[in-house]
């Protein structure tokens, strides 16, 4: 898909239609020794198109330089390259850094913000960071309490800073930014405190506020069109949201934002999920809660919905629907389709039309999911899109104060926040997955601002009656719904998948090894264990016209809370500590990058940084042009 993004950007640019896409981040795109943007790319496919690492010598992988952060905790994300500088960000107290890779990895600059401790207090599950953004000669970088600060790429000058969020009332921030036209998307946390969910377009000259759209509420609120905007192809009609809560419930809703974000510059959308809706006990808000688990379509300029698509309606176990959506362009019955695939905590994989929001597929990609039978593919059928629960595992069903036993998956999905990697040369896409079931109890709470607000208790373990592990790396056939082949893991894969055209997928894993594995087959080629446990994303890059793997080690997100904030109980950290106890005996905290490299030099001939960007470059958009949203 990065093939297929950057022919179209070109065109794009070439037609003078750019003036959507922001033209700084597509030329750092266009060069692929480079690594612009947290998902490799505006399709999140996180595909590199260089081979010099390949399934040929990839055993051969060594270690070329660490660099410690000097922070502990999750590491989630992984560092950007541009022009001969890596920034690398760290969790909580979120500091950046700037390495000079033409002087052996010098820290031209550190950025050290000051924020109040107290803001750990409300976040979640661990104090981790997706990583920081670039846009015209800016880093932007979301704190945790909020601050979205916008520094000078060369300096680390604090250019402009905006609070985006309040952490008194559980409004914090763990993921990244997308930086769209003269725009920047930023999202929010806080599900488990009653946080009313939304995303908010700033400008990138200053920080001000342009759009705001919330998950729930009226219309004009969440920048709907009663009669444009639409579900399964249809009007979602007035008031679609509030008619689905009981009062005013809306107001403290969940349907929060924390994931990662996609843009399609041709059609100017902007594709995103909402989380869960608050409280975890379903028997408080009863209708379908819209519009939260919900996959959304957005113009960038106005911030206006085209499209919805509600995964898991009135959700029952913590299912947030805030996972990455990778665009595709792929053949379906003969034709070609704008795609967008979307692996959801529920266990479903979905892909959609992503001009129209129509449903093509939603199938299990792990069959030990058993909430649901299944979604209902029949167009002409009232439940048409809508998943059939199994009364069994219904914490509704079951009622209050009920232990609802061997849910599957768990609430931390079959997949979490770890973003997949598609290759458009097998048309396969390579998935980390949590092989995680879950007991659930659901009880009666109160909203506090500021307090949580989950209402259930829960406990985790390994899938059963499977291999024993709670992890599995997957091949994912999106056309045809199916697993293509599968590699058990004894923890969860909570790191980002890297696909290359050398032919070979890297991820890494809670103990702490970094994998490389044939695309075609599955079969691993290279491992090494490093420091700590691995959350973050793989990178690759070039330096002097040679291929680096880079991954950051720091064990922690909700699957290693346990370890990461020194919790015992088994239902503490919402149930992931006594599920993951054992991790403890395999790794331990520490912060550090490490970039591996093949032994000797640049091969002759190699290709250059700029070789992807030969291509024409964009002409700047007419002032008047630019500012009109």
């Amino acid at each position: 898909m990065k093939k297929l993004l950057n022919s179209a950007a070109v065109a794009l640019l070439l037609s003078g239609a750019a003036a959507y896409a922001n033209d700084s981040v597509i030329a750092e795109m266009e060069k692929t020794g480079q690594w612009a943007i947290q998902t490799g790319d505006y399709a999140n496919t996180r595909y590199s198109e260089l081979d010099q690492i390949n399934k040929d010598n990839v055993g051969d992988l060594r270690v070329a330089w660490t660099f410690s952060t000097g922070v502990l905790r999750g590491h989630e994300g992984g560092p950007l390259i541009i022009d001969n500088i890596m920034y690398v960000h760290t969790p909580f107290p979120n500091n950046v850094y700037a390495l000079d890779l033409n002087d052996n990895g010098k820290i031209l600059w550190k950025y050290q913000p000051q924020q109040d401790p107290e803001v750990i207090a409300v976040m979640c599950c661990d104090t981790v960071s997706r990583g920081v953004a670039y846009a015209d000669g800016l880093i932007l970088h979301h704190q945790a309490d909020t601050t979205l600060v916008a520094l000078d790429a060369k300096t680390g000058e604090e250019k402009w800073k905006v609070k985006t969020g309040d952490p008194s009332i559980g409004e914090t921030n763990t993921a990244t930014v997308m930086p769209v036209g003269d725009k920047v998307i930023v999202g929010v946390s806080g599900g488990e405190y009653g946080v009313r969910g939304r995303v908010t377009a700033y400008s990138l000259a200053d920080g001000s506020e342009v759009w705001k759209a919330y998950s729930t509420g009226p219309d004009e609120e969440m920048l709907v069109d009663p009669e444009k905007t639409t579900h399964l192809g249809k009007p979602i009609g007035a008031d679609s949201s509030i008619s689905s809560w009981e009062g005013d419930q809306w107001k403290i809703g969940g349907g929060t934002t924390w994931g990662w974000y996609a843009y399609d510059p041709e059609l100017n959308l902007v594709y995103y999920g909402t989380g869960n809706p608050s409280t975890w006990n379903p028997s408080q808000r009863p209708g379908d809660n819209k519009w939260s688990m919900t996959i959304m379509a957005r113009d960038a300029d106005t911030g206006m919905a085209k499209w919805f698509y509600q995964m898991t309606p009135h959700d029952e176990w913590d299912f947030d629907g805030v996972n990455e959506m990778i665009l595709t362009d792929q053949e379906v019955d003969g034709e070609m389709r704008k795609l967008l695939t979307h692996f959801d905590r529920n266990g479903l994989a979905y892909t959609l039309d992503r001009e129209t929001g129509e449903l093509l597929v939603a199938e299990k990609y792990d069959p030990v999911v058993n909430w649901t039978t299944g979604v209902d593919m029949d167009p002409e059928s009232e439940n048409y899109g809508r998943p059939a629960v199994v009364a069994e595992y219904s914490t509704e069903q079951n009622g209050e104060d009920t232990n609802t036993t061997g849910v599957c998956p768990a609430a931390l999905g079959t997949k979490d926040q770890q973003p997949a990697a598609y290759s458009p040369d097998t048309g396969l896409f390579y998935v980390p997955t949590n092989h995680v079931c879950m007991d659930y109890e659901p009880f009666r709470v109160a909203y506090t601002a500021g307090q949580p607000y989950v209402g259930a208790t829960l406990s985790m373990y390994p899938a059963p009656e499977s291999h024993g592990g709670m992890g599995n790396f997957i091949a994912w056939d999106n056309i045809n719904g199916e697993i293509k082949w599968s590699l058990p893991e004894q923890f969860s894969v909570w790191s980002g998948a890297l696909a290359t055209a050398g032919g070979v997928v890297f991820y890494g894993t809670l103990e702490g090894y970094l994998k490389a594995v044939d695309a075609e087959t599955g079969e691993e080629l290279y491992k090494f264990k490093t420091p700590s446990g691995i959350i973050g994303n793989v990178t690759t890059y070039t330096h002097n016209d040679k291929q680096y793997i880079a991954v950051l080690s720091g064990v922690g997100g909700w699957a290693g809370i346990g370890l990461a904030a020194g919790l015992t109980n088994p239902n503490d950290g919402l149930g992931a500590v006594g599920g993951y106890a054992s991790l403890s005996d395999y790794t331990e905290l520490g912060g550090q990058l490490t970039v591996f490299e093949l032994p000797g030099d640049a091969p002759e001939g190699a290709a250059t940084e700029e070789a992807s960007a030969e291509e024409a470059p964009a002409e700047e958009a007419p002032a008047e042009e630019a500012a009109t949203e």
